[in-house]
């Protein structure tokens, strides 16, 4: 017998770094992501049972990801044996007896086949390349095909994009509701309602050609990065980072450049998440707490991502208008070269938000443009532009949101509107190192010279 909180740790582990292969390689035999995912979990299940009464196996992510396809399997034989007695059990007044060749259905049951019928909802038309065929050989690595066969051009982007970072990357809905600044609520009833037009509209769950790529390769990127935005900082939890989700992003990432190597915005996302992540060892001090940029020790930066970011950038930046993954590499990569904070090159950076903001007019990327504002026109011009996007209303439950007026109100002296910011962004805040830190920032206002 082994101890149930071993298991639960040892599922709990398992879960995070295997559940996107599990699902990917159940559903190649299921050629239904439903059931697949159904199966993922009743292996998961049967995990906390078997493992307190046999052991946790050596790679509890293979045996997982066996009894999953083993589940899927059956399935899939019962739902064959069912279509192929079908017509048993239906007999039409028309058909006459030699209509019917018992030897021809004989042949396909013993065969393990289905007798012929109509593609059901999910399963591939005629001529199309299904889970496990020839297709696959276009998108060799499981978790980014996966991914690609999620990202259907059928559904909204936004759809495919949470659907995929809940189904393939095993992030829960409520941090998907977090990244997308809706309420749990609003985004699960998304999910549910793009399952259903996978559903009622037969999408077929096959992995698209070659010539099918570049179609889906914007939600494809939306969701690598959303993937390690994620990871980065946690929506959620005690930890700032989950190092889990960061590496499957950059492997994601490297395995898409391989895929597709002529395709800019590729290099582009890849030095994002290369010079982002350069900083991962120092964004914390040893007891947890988070440090602002000023405060890391950019000596124990990842100088070898960060240059292997420049080369990508550079490449980048040739041969045409750069994309939004590019300049936000751009923008990363100004902040990692600089010498020390002070030394950074604010109006650089600020020229290639106000280009990002053009072609990617999200209030996201308005609102980090104002950090950068206040560096170059000081923090009253910012913070009349966050006020304008607070008001706009399309960031209320973001807490970088108050955080970042609350600095801007720090900076012009304004201490009781800080405090009021910096309790709102508090409220807001779901990560613990980000609460901590944020709960910090109040006391130093409350006990300013306007709290004595």
């Amino acid at each position: 017998m082994t101890d149930p909180s071993d298991v639960r740790t040892a599922v709990a582990d398992a879960h995070r770094r295997g559940w996107a292969l599990a699902l990917a390689a159940t559903a190649r035999v299921a050629r239904d992501l439903d059931l697949a995912e159904e199966c993922v979990q009743e292996a998961y299940a049967a995990a906390l049972v078997s493992w307190v009464r046999d052991g946790i196996p050596k790679t509890p992510v293979a045996w997982l990801t066996t009894i999953a396809k083993r589940r899927a399997m059956d399935a899939v034989r019962r739902e064959q044996v069912f279509r192929s007695k079908l017509p048993l059990l239906v007999e039409s007044e028309a058909m006459e007896p030699e209509e019917f060749a018992p030897e021809e259905f004989a042949a396909n049951e013993m065969a393990g086949e289905p007798a012929p019928h109509q593609p059901a909802a999910g399963e591939p038309a005629a001529g199309e390349p299904a889970l496990g065929e020839p297709g696959d050989d276009v998108v060799p690595d499981e978790r980014l095909r996966l991914i690609f066969l999620c990202c259907h051009p059928a559904l909204a982007q936004d759809a495919q994009m949470a659907l995929t970072l809940r189904l393939v990357c095993g992030v829960s809905t409520r941090d998907i509701a977090r990244t997308f600044l809706l309420s749990e609520p609003t985004m699960a009833a998304r999910m549910t309602r793009a399952k259903k037009k996978i559903t009622a509209a037969r999408i077929p769950y096959r992995v698209p050609g070659a010539a099918e790529l570049p179609d889906r390769l914007s939600a494809v990127l939306g969701v690598i990065h959303l993937l390690f935005t994620t990871g980065h900082t946690a929506p959620s939890g005690a930890a700032l980072v989950r190092s889990d989700l960061v590496d499957q992003a950059l492997h994601l990432a490297r395995m898409l450049r391989e895929l597709m190597p002529d395709e800019r915005e590729v290099w582009g996302l890849l030095a994002l998440l290369l010079v982002t992540d350069a900083r991962r060892a120092t964004r914390v001090d040893t007891q947890g707490r988070l440090l602002r940029l000023e405060e890391q020790d950019r000596s124990r930066w990842d100088r070898a991502a960060i240059a292997e970011a420049h080369d990508l950038i550079v490449d980048g930046l040739r041969g045409g208008r750069p994309g939004r993954y590019v300049l936000q590499a751009a923008i990363a990569s100004l902040y990692a070269e600089a010498p020390a904070y002070e030394q950074t090159d604010w109006p650089q950076i600020l020229t290639l938000y106000d280009e990002l903001l053009r072609i990617w007019p999200s209030p996201v990327v308005a609102l980090n443009r104002t950090v950068a504002m206040a560096r170059v026109h000081g923090p009253m011009r910012a913070l009349a532009e966050v006020e304008e996007l607070e008001r706009a209303g399309q960031l209320a439950g973001y807490h970088y949101l108050p955080a970042v007026k609350a600095d801007l109100l720090r900076r012009l002296g304004r201490t009781n509107d800080a405090a009021l910011a910096y309790r709102q962004a508090l409220e807001l805040a779901q990560n613990d190192a980000e609460r901590d830190f944020l709960a910090a920032r109040l006391a130093e206002r409350l006990a300013g010279p306007d709290h004595p």
